[in-house]
């Protein structure tokens, strides 16, 4: 499977997540301390942006609707039954990509 741009690693700051598009694909970025992590974007509840949701204790995104938390390192599951795909990351001369289909 190819990786396929999606930012720089000046974006997002430490903290913070954004949604991204590879291949078409709305993926939830995430940097951690400088360490950049990928998971669906899509909640598994009700389809929430997780990209979006706020960062809790540095280590799980919060959904923006409802509150429901998944790991951003692994996609698995917090507060809710199932969790979410994670996607490979590599950096390169300060460049994110994720591995796509």
């Amino acid at each position: 499977m190819p990786f396929v741009e999606v930012s720089t690693t000046d974006d997002p700051k430490p903290g913070y997540g954004k949604v991204v598009y590879a291949n078409e694909i709305a993926i939830a970025l995430f940097n951690l301390d400088g360490e950049f992590y990928a998971i669906d974007n899509t909640c598994p509840h009700q389809g929430g942006p997780l990209g979006e949701g706020e960062v809790y204790e540095n280590e799980s995104v919060i959904c923006p609707h409802h509150g429901y938390q998944f790991d951003i390192r692994t996609g698995g599951p917090v507060s809710f039954p199932r969790g979410v795909k994670k996607y490979n990351v590599k950096v390169e001369d300060g460049k994110v990509f994720v591995e796509v289909e």
